[in-house]
């Protein structure tokens, strides 16, 4: 059993995982954004968990409006966008199912979770 506590900060934070999956929290500033149109996890599906803010996800060139409450699944190889779109930071809670990232927040090649 592994257990934490979401600490939102600037940027981007692994939290906590094992693996078979992972957590990290993102804070985006208002007009900021992560990823762009080469953005893909090519080993790993992603659900983002709005917490607080506005703002929009732009996945495979089509744009969702985000909330506080959306939950939104990019699945391995989508590309995605995370953009601000509101006046205040952009909070979110990602999940990682095998694990994207190293414990330092290096993106993982494929199937090395």
């Amino acid at each position: 059993m592994k257990r934490t506590s979401v600490a939102y900060r600037n940027g981007f934070h692994v939290l906590v995982g094992d693996s078979h999956s992972q957590a990290a929290s993102m804070v985006i500033p208002p007009g900021g954004c992560e990823g762009g149109a080469d953005n893909r996890h090519g080993g790993a599906d992603q659900w983002l968990y709005v917490a607080s803010g506005i703002g929009e996800a732009v996945v495979n060139g089509h744009t969702y409006p985000l909330e506080a409450g959306s939950l939104l699944l990019i699945q391995r190889g989508d590309t995605h966008e995370i953009r601000n779109t509101g006046r205040g930071a952009l909070e979110t809670l990602n999940i990682y199912v095998p694990p994207a990232y190293s414990t330092t927040g290096d993106e993982l090649p494929p199937g090395k979770g």
